[in-house]
């Protein structure tokens, strides 16, 4: 049986880390090694984490971040199977059997649809990953994979480790670097569980530091050595669409003007994008994406 290695960062979401842990110990599949590292947690992360003795491997440290925490988890893994999980997400029990019998021949990486919850743990929706195309990830900034992803050790040692310059986004980055070493495959079944709170990053308003970084993302791939050339062939597209993404978080954090701005570069680089229904979408989700999920909340805490 092959080994298989979850890793959870956690930092300062005690409130969901047992429900995190408890999805990964009830696997259905037995070979799973559980490393569990708190990042710095100012809440009662450690005191949650004593009460699971030696059941699995866990450790504090001063904060480093999410990628620093994570490079050192999956340094630490014995598996040959990597994961992880953040800590206020959640697996199904057959996630790791499942995924394993996607995870064959030349596929790097698994990933699966999910269920969107609230922070109730009420279930908003059901997302459905979108297939996986490799020059759609890169030009229009998809990040298919979300929680429940699974990767093999071979293909994570050949990419190289998290980049920890990026806090927005640097799982998307990572799946750039790694979607070079094979296939990625999507399993059309839902496995995982994201959760949306005030607190995530995806709800989070980010700062202009994390605000540039999709331009920051994708200027930095460009520059990557024996990059095939439909790849670069595509860069001016995917250069527009960062640009869309920096205006997006420009403007759900009221920076208003900076999101025009993003959005002139976007235009001169590639005019296009602005015929694009997708682009309307991106737009109207940073003016209303907190919105609808608070409204969502709210129709769910009447219905339960």
């Amino acid at each position: 049986m092959r080994l298989v290695t979850i890793v959870i960062p956690c930092y300062n979401h005690a409130g969901y880390l047992e429900r995190a842990i408890a999805s990964v110990l009830n696997q259905t599949y037995e070979n799973v090694e559980l490393i569990v590292l708190d990042d710095g947690s100012t809440d009662n992360t450690r005191e949650v984490l004593e009460r699971y003795g030696d059941a699995f491997h866990w450790e504090s440290h001063e904060n480093m971040g999410q990628a620093n925490t994570l490079n050192k988890g999956w340094q630490m893994a014995k598996g040959d199977v990597l994961s992880y999980l953040s800590a206020d997400d959640e697996l199904l029990p057959d996630a790791v059997a499942t995924s394993l019998h996607y995870l064959q021949d030349d596929v790097v990486l698994t990933y699966c649809d999910f269920n969107l919850f609230d922070s109730s743990s009420r279930l908003i929706r059901k997302v459905s990953a979108p297939e996986f195309d490799y020059l759609a990830m890169f030009s229009q900034l998809i990040c298919q994979p979300g929680p429940g992803a699974f990767m093999t050790r071979e293909a994570f040692q050949a990419a190289g480790l998290w980049n920890n310059t990026y806090r927005q986004m640097p799982d998307y980055e990572y799946w750039l670097r790694l979607g070079l070493q094979g296939r990625f495959v999507r399993i059309p079944e839902v496995l995982a569980c994201f959760r949306v709170h005030e607190e995530s990053q995806t709800f989070a308003v980010a700062d202009e530091e994390k605000a540039i970084e999709p331009l920051r993302v994708i200027s930095g791939f460009i520059e990557s050595e024996n990059l095939p050339l439909e790849i670069l062939e595509l860069k001016g597209v995917a250069l527009s669409n960062a640009w869309i993404f920096v205006a997006q978080l420009q403007i759900r954090a009221g920076r208003f003007l900076k999101g025009a701005q993003a959005l002139r570069q976007a235009f001169i680089l590639y005019p296009r994008n602005f015929i694009q229904v997708r682009t309307a979408r991106i737009l109207l989700n940073s003016l209303f994406n907190r919105s609808l999920h608070r409204l969502e909340r709210w129709k769910n805490a009447l219905l339960h």
